[in-house]
């Protein structure tokens, strides 16, 4: 039920500008960079490993050109199911990256299909922000945190 609602919020609220990589790709891939496009508070409580915060109403692209200089780079931006992460797909875009993907229902599909999320000193955590309690409902798996 949750995924069909994840799946029902993405084609209502996306425009498809940036093409989604499923959580099962994504994990097998080794040489992406995650870009988690949540608010730092969210990041806080837990990311996907070695993520790099780059917020979404904060977003600094030249902060990003520092981080990430090669516009090349295969990208996977993320947030909790894909909505804030397509908008800052779109100005990695226009900066001229030329490798972005969404991760298909973010950081909630993520830890719905059993995969690690980590806090910020590194360690395995079963918790997650769950944005509010309306989105937190497509979070299926782990500890919903909502402060």
């Amino acid at each position: 039920m949750a995924q069909r609602k994840m799946d029902r919020a993405l084609q209502t609220l996306n425009k498809g500008t940036i093409p989604y990589i499923e959580v099962s790709e994504a994990i097998s891939k080794d040489s992406l960079i995650y870009l988690d496009s949540r608010d730092i508070k969210e990041f806080r409580v837990s990311h996907l490993k070695d993520a790099i915060w780059v917020g979404h109403d904060f977003f600094d692209p030249k902060r990003l050109q520092e981080i990430v200089p090669d516009l090349d780079t295969p990208v996977v931006v993320y947030c909790s199911i894909g909505v804030r992460s397509e908008d800052i797909g779109e100005r990695l875009k226009e900066l001229g990256y030329t490798n972005i993907q969404n991760l298909y229902g973010g950081i909630f599909k993520w830890k719905n299909s059993g995969y690690p999320v980590f806090d910020p000193e590194g360690n395995k955590t079963e918790k997650v922000h769950a944005y509010n309690r309306v989105w937190g409902k497509l979070l299926t798996k782990g500890e919903k945190i909502y402060e």
